[in-house]
């Protein structure tokens, strides 16, 4: 195939792959790339797992990817394949604070990851993962600060970004309450210009 023709495949590819589920929320507030939002309980698949931030990425999506593909047992004791939806979130499983407004890893480089299950699935439903690894729980509603861009998440983008979302919390009055999250919408061979990534923090409905 031509290289012209294959960016233009995987152009409209990675742009059909963003019409799959996503978590459901309302906007409260809009500004530029920022914004506050109220997220709707979810179910989600997690794992914890070790390495750089690209190396838990990588390994979670591969055991989560494999309990909704097929490695489950579901209510008549049959697996099923479950749609997948998007992003994948990563946040690590312990933070420590910088001076003045930067959040790192911890020493012990372990991470969430996780997938949000879809909406028609309950606690009771949901098919139950055979690798112990994969945990299921619910999360209830939550309000979120989130920033959003696009292309490569490099660690300087990263950490950019999370220093922005942490000035507009700051300028707004936003209480934040939990690690910040990285999440990610689209496939690998997606092309950064159309690659849509968000930084997001929970903060204290208060």
């Amino acid at each position: 195939m031509p290289i012209r023709l294959l960016i233009i495949f995987l152009c409209v590819f990675s742009k059909l792959t963003m019409a799959i589920e996503e978590p459901k929320f309302s906007v409260l507030e809009q500004e530029s790339s920022f914004e506050l939002r109220q997220y709707e309980s979810q179910l989600i698949a997690e794992v914890l797992v070790e390495g750089s931030r690209d190396e838990a990425s990588n390994k979670g999506f591969r055991l989560i990817a494999d309990f909704i593909f097929g490695n489950n047992e579901g209510t008549q004791k049959e697996s099923q394949k479950i749609a997948m939806t998007a992003p994948v979130t990563v946040e690590p499983r312990k933070i420590a604070m910088t001076a003045p407004v930067t959040v790192d890893q911890s020493d012990d480089k372990s991470w969430r990851v996780q997938f949000v299950m879809p909406k028609e699935y309950t606690l009771e439903t949901l098919p139950k993962p055979k690798n112990n690894l994969v945990k299921i729980r619910e999360i209830p509603s939550k309000r979120y600060a989130v920033i959003v861009f696009s292309g490569l998440n490099n660690p300087e983008k990263i950490e950019n970004n999370t220093k922005q979302l942490r000035e507009w919390m700051e300028a707004k009055h936003l209480q934040g309450i939990g690690p910040p999250q990285l999440a990610r919408y689209n496939p690998p061979w997606t092309l950064p210009p159309w690659r849509r990534n968000e930084i997001l923090i929970e903060v204290s409905p208060n």
